[in-house]
């Protein structure tokens, strides 16, 4: 079976969904997210914003090789806000995301198994409502090499159409590139087999 080296993540945030049930009100929210800390920050402010609200439960996952999730009832019963949130963002299979619903309490209660809809259907509208594409997983390199071998590194980069993200040009050249991931090893080879060059992966 082939290596997969794409995912699938959102492009934006999505804000505002609201799904109303027995006079609780739900708004979800989407954040595209990179690390814990940009998660935490959305949370905070949504907490800022919704001061009157009764629960802020949330889920996110990150990352593609070595996943980081986490689920958060916020209050409501075991599992039965967090973890339908989550099984969305599975479902979808989106990642590099946060989720927040937001509740609202209207008075009636919902018992769990209407909590667990409730947050469930508010996080597959936001889904659905939010910009879903496609990226490839990039593995990055460091090129070194001194100026008098920048045509061979510029002709390989421009052969292989590699995606040069950073680049310092002076006496000792340093090129960071991204490439690929099923591309990448090929791509290391190349330039490592190349006379006073070093590669090394980022």
């Amino acid at each position: 079976m082939e290596e997969k080296d794409t995912y699938k993540t959102i492009t934006s945030s999505t804000e505002n969904i609201l799904f109303k049930d027995k006079n609780s009100k739900f708004f979800g929210y989407a954040y595209p997210v990179l690390n814990e800390d940009q998660a935490k920050s959305h949370i905070e402010q949504l907490k800022k914003e919704h001061h009157a609200a009764r629960h802020w439960c949330y889920a996110y996952k990150i990352g593609t090789e070595n996943v980081l999730f986490r689920a958060n009832d916020d209050g409501e019963p075991s599992n039965s806000a967090g973890m339908p949130i989550y099984n969305q963002i599975l479902s979808f299979d989106v990642t590099n995301i946060l989720i927040v619903v937001v509740r609202y309490f209207g008075g009636i209660k919902l018992g769990v198994s209407g909590l667990i809809n409730a947050y469930k259907t508010t996080a597959q509208l936001t889904l659905e409502a939010s910009n879903i594409i496609e990226k490839t997983i990039n593995i990055d390199y460091l090129i070194t090499f001194d100026y008098k071998n920048m045509n061979t590194v510029m002709r390989v980069i421009k052969e292989k159409k590699l995606n040069v993200i950073n680049q310092v040009l002076e006496l000792d050249c340093k090129i960071t590139i991204s490439v690929r991931k099923k591309e990448a090893e090929t791509a290391f080879n190349i330039f490592n087999n190349l006379y006073e060059i070093e590669i090394k992966k980022l």
